[in-house]
């Protein structure tokens, strides 16, 4: 099925039982994102919401809610945009040359986009108040477009071939912006819209901006793809679609014809207004900061327009069946883009950028007697500069030595390395560096500091899966001592005050660990404010542990010492208690929960599937 438009993807996910309509009225302050949350943890499908309350238009979520779904979508496709992709040094050769690739059964005919003239006859004048404007989480600072395509132009190479199009988050509503004239714009400036408004700014012109909203889930996923050089969004977008993303421009604005809503605007230089908090997918509020404003131009719709969006939280949500997608995609593509890659996996359920999990080769040293970490380091070096893996705090690395090791399998890999990683040799510190925007564990707006922790060769420890003795009956309040799992020790400690007395506190604490005698198999201590809570699953370890510390601040050490710059201890103690800085964990409002509790009984139209209001 190549879809012609958001309705006919709606039309046949319906027909094939992957969708489900909503025909109550739903108010899209928290209550549309109550639902979809519910929905999704049930594995549930596709949403249809025929009603929104204070618009006339309906909108869908969860539709790349399993990754089932999306290939399903994109089941008349996959397979020849799989082998594109993996033309990885000349994509555009598949479509300049179609007989020669013709396995890969497509055509620039069919994937490059095509221009058309005027506004399709099809398209209204509406305002930003118009749209369904959906508020997901208590705090957000008004609506957000979650499932956004952001178009814009180089400056200096302007046309469609050379533009960017992106998912960067954008608020319809609240804070300082004047209704329906002004819309925030959060992205990065390393980001492909960053650099065309930091090329206009250069200028001294404004940037033309254009936030397509629907049309083919090709388009959409277009957005967040990581692409081979000389591969363009749009020209992805039309060999996932199947057929042309057709455009054309008015006002000096590209306007996207299969769009159901499309926003135009300028982004003037140096002109900024406060974004956010917004619920992000680290689990936390990102919070209020100076983003780029644009001055909405106009606003267009599909008479027939649905509003599709999505819900941003603590993993897993939507947007971890898109990672998964994406993978699938692009297949072996780490491995063509840093040599000696085998694997590199973002864990979602860290936060996905806190945490990678990489396994390389290990071929300096092939004939030491005993193997010590060499080329994975410089894997590990080009993982950390490599596009969103540099937003990376946390790399555990290792080389496949006796067998298979797979970075997905992760309670096996941490495994792998603990049993291997020498903590006097294997630790190296990046400080004073970037990392994610949105991860307040740092010092600063995207400052913080990333950690690698290196193994290769055989195990020099068994890991043990009981709680050490050393580690019972602690002083200072660090209590509760658990396993996570073998060799990871949980200990809850006294409330987070300041870097200054934590400091003091973990250095007594490791004192006494060293007085009593350092665990040789349990070389990682993470502090917590609850061991019930990380206790309780993995995941909540993963999130815990990774999103709430700051490698350079809060890894400390037990016999820690330092050597020609080269910091090593015999076992790591990661502080991961809430600190004051950081920014409140995403928690849904229980009266809403209760509201729309009515549409899972057996008279509304989800009751039918089974999921507890």
């Amino acid at each position: 099925m190549r879809y012609r438009s958001m309705q006919e993807c709606i039309a046949d996910l319906e027909n094939a039982g992957h969708l489900i309509r909503i025909k109550e009225e739903v108010d899209p302050e928290l209550e549309m994102a109550a639902i979809h949350l519910k929905v999704f943890e049930a594995g549930g499908p596709a949403l249809y919401f025929e009603k929104v309350k204070g618009s006339k238009y309906g909108a869908v979520s969860n539709l790349f809610g399993t990754i089932e779904r999306s290939k399903y979508m994109f089941r008349d496709t996959w397979t020849s945009t799989q082998e594109v992709i993996g033309l990885r040094n000349e994509p555009m050769k598949a479509l300049k040359q179609p007989l020669r690739y013709a396995g890969t059964g497509l055509s620039a005919r069919k994937a490059l986009p095509l221009k058309q003239s005027g506004l399709p006859s099809d398209f209204e004048e509406i305002r930003i108040s118009d749209l369904p404007m959906i508020k997901s989480w208590p705090n957000d600072g008004g609506a957000f477009v979650t499932l956004p395509q952001v178009y814009s132009e180089d400056p200096d190479r302007p046309g469609i071939m050379n533009a960017n199009l992106g998912m960067y988050r954008v608020q319809l509503s609240g804070n300082e912006y004047e209704p329906d004239r002004e819309i925030g714009m959060h992205y990065q400036i390393h980001r492909g819209i960053g650099v065309h408004q930091s090329k206009a700014a250069k200028l001294g012109q404004p940037l033309k901006v254009s936030c397509f909203i629907g049309g083919p889930p090709a388009h959409t996923l277009s957005a967040v793809m990581p692409l081979p050089e000389g591969l363009s969004e749009l020209t992805f977008a039309g060999l996932l679609a199947g057929r042309h993303f057709r455009y054309s421009y008015v006002d000096g604005f590209c306007v996207s014809h299969d769009a159901d809503f499309v926003i135009t605007g300028e982004i003037y230089p140096n002109e900024t207004k406060p974004e956010g908090p917004f619920g992000d997918h680290l689990g936390y509020y990102s919070l209020v900061h100076e983003f780029p404003v644009m001055r909405v131009h106009k606003v267009y719709a599909k008479k027939n327009a649905v509003f599709p969006f999505t819900v941003v939280g603590r993993p897993p949500q939507e947007d971890t069946a898109f990672g998964a997608l994406i993978h699938e995609l692009t297949g072996g593509a780490i491995k063509q883009e840093i040599p000696g890659v085998k694997e590199v996996h973002a864990v979602d359920a860290a936060g996905v950028h806190p945490l990678l999990l990489a396994v390389g080769s290990e071929r300096y040293t092939p004939y030491q007697a005993v193997k010590r970490p060499a080329e994975i380091l410089t894997i590990a070096n080009r993982i950390l500069g490599t596009g969103q893996l540099s937003l990376a705090k946390y790399l555990f690395i290792t080389a496949e030595d006796d067998g298979p090791v797979d970075a997905h399998q992760i309670e096996e890999l941490f495994t792998h390395i603990l049993e291997r990683i020498d903590l006097r040799r294997d630790l190296h510190f990046q400080t004073n560096t970037t990392i994610d925007t949105l991860d307040y564990s740092g010092t600063g707006l995207n400052s913080g500091s990333k950690v690698i922790f290196a193994a290769v060769g055989k195990p020099i420890r068994k890991l043990t899966t009981d709680v050490p003795s050393v580690l019972a009956n602690l002083p200072g309040g660090f209590s509760k001592p658990v396993m996570s799992m073998p060799g990871v020790v949980l200990l809850q400690g006294p409330a987070f005050k300041n870097y200054e007395s934590a400091e003091a506190e973990i250095r007594d604490l490791a004192a006494v660990i060293a007085q009593r005698g350092a665990p040789e198999n349990c070389p990682l201590v993470v502090l917590c404010d609850d061991t019930d809570f990380m206790g309780a699953s993995f995941d909540n370890f993963l999130w815990a542990a990774f999103t709430r510390s700051n490698p350079s601040h809060d890894i400390h050490g037990v016999n820690a010492f330092y050597e020609h710059k080269h910091w090593g201890c015999d076992n790591v103690i990661i502080d991961a208690r809430t600190k004051p800085h950081q920014a409140p964990p995403l928690v849904p409002d229980p009266e809403v929960s209760e509201r729309v509790s009515r549409l899972f009984t057996p008279h509304g139209s989800l009751g039918i599937l089974g999921i507890k209001g």
